[in-house]
Order: C-alpha cells, then structure tokens, then sequence
C-alpha cells in the first residue's frame, strides 16, 4: 500500500539537472498539479524526454516557459512557440526524434535492450553520427535505448497498490516510460480502493509506481 504524497512533496523529490520523462500527448496524460509545483519550486537544468512540448501555458511547456529546461529530446515542438524561440537563442537544447523512434527508444530501455534498428531517417541529417546497419541488403539506423532518473505520469485512476488506468491519448507514452524511469510518480485523476480497478483494465501495474500524488481537497 502506497500513501499519497503531495504535489510539493513529490517536486521536492526531483533534483535540479535530473532526467525526466513526462507522460502525454499535448498535455493529455500530463501530471499537471506536479509540474505546477516544479515549476513554483524553481526547478532548472532538467533533461526532458516527452512526446512534445504542448503550449507555452500546458503540460511540459511550463516548465519550458519558466526556465526549469535545459534540454528536451522530444518529436515535435511545432505548438508551442516559445521552445522555438527558447531553441533559437540556445537557451535550451532540443534534440527532434521521430515519433516511432522515441516511443522505440524508450521501450527499449525499459526491455533492457540495447537500441533498435529503424529505416526511419536513413540518408537524412538524422543519421548524422549513427550507426547504419545492413540487413538482409537494407539499410537501418540503430536508435539507442532511452532511459531517465524519473518518470512523471498523469493517470486517469490509480489504486493505493499504484496500479494505474490511463484514457484516450494518455495511454501513447506513459505505459513504456513507467518501465524507462528509476523513479516512477504518478498523478492519478481519482484514486480507489484496491479491487475497483478490474485486473485487465491495469496498464500499469504498481510494482512500478514508487510514489502517488494526492487528489487536491
């Protein structure tokens, strides 16, 4: 059984320079009330690994907006100007992964593997500095493991075991960054009592949830 933690308490769990991935898709499955506190925190020189970088006022691109960001390896940042304006005057370093390849790149340092093999980027500036690998008269790249310090994850429910349900667009990261992180926090929307959530509804199981984030009062 887990207790539920504060936002502020969980922030304070998060060191400045730490790598951290964040869970959602422009915002959807973001832990919000968490990166509110990271950001009224101050946190800085944090290494982001998420799908992208939502909106100068949602999700990851608070955190962008306040100056906790140092870099971001994300695949795309086409929504939120000011991660380009940050990018332009170096400010924050942002490495662009396809968005196949990251969510391969994660589950591989979840499964333990060591990279996966891609056409994706063959003969572009992508593959600037990779390995290419031939297989059967095919060209690949091999896309190296990601892995973080943290995984910050937004839930739709959780039980106090930390066995965790996502919906909609939640669900596209957050499942393999929960297997890619040392520590796991998530903010569930609700929390129930253990044997609310069905069994086959669990996507995360809570072997690998290390802290809950409270509902606020």
């Amino acid at each position: 059984m887990r207790e539920a933690i504060s936002p502020e308490a969980a922030a304070a769990l998060i060191p400045n320079g730490a790598s951290v991935m964040i869970g959602g898709f422009l915002g959807v499955g973001a832990p919000a009330r968490l990166i509110d506190a990271l950001v009224a925190r101050a946190a800085r020189g944090l290494t982001v690994i998420c799908n992208d970088t939502a909106t100068p006022t949602c999700g990851v691109g608070k955190l962008i907006e306040a100056g906790c960001v140092l870099r971001v390896k994300t695949s795309h940042i086409g929504t939120n100007p000011s991660t380009q304006k940050k990018m332009i005057a170096g400010e924050i370093e942002v490495e662009l992964i396809p968005q196949g390849t990251l969510a391969e790149r994660i589950r591989a340092g979840g499964c333990g593997l060591g990279g996966v093999l891609t056409p994706t980027g063959v003969g572009t500036i992508v593959a600037e500095g990779k390995q290419v690998v031939e297989v059967d008269g095919k060209s690949f790249l091999l896309e190296k493991p990601l892995r973080a310090d943290f995984a910050l994850l937004g839930a739709h429910e959780a039980d106090y075991c930390g066995n965790l349900t996502y919906r909609l667009t939640a669900a596209n990261f957050n499942p393999i960054m929960a297997f890619a992180a040392d520590c796991v926090i998530a903010e569930p929307g609700e929390i129930v009592p253990v044997g609310v959530i069905p069994p086959d509804a669990v996507r995360t199981p809570g072997v690998l949830v290390h802290h809950l984030v409270r509902r606020p009062k």
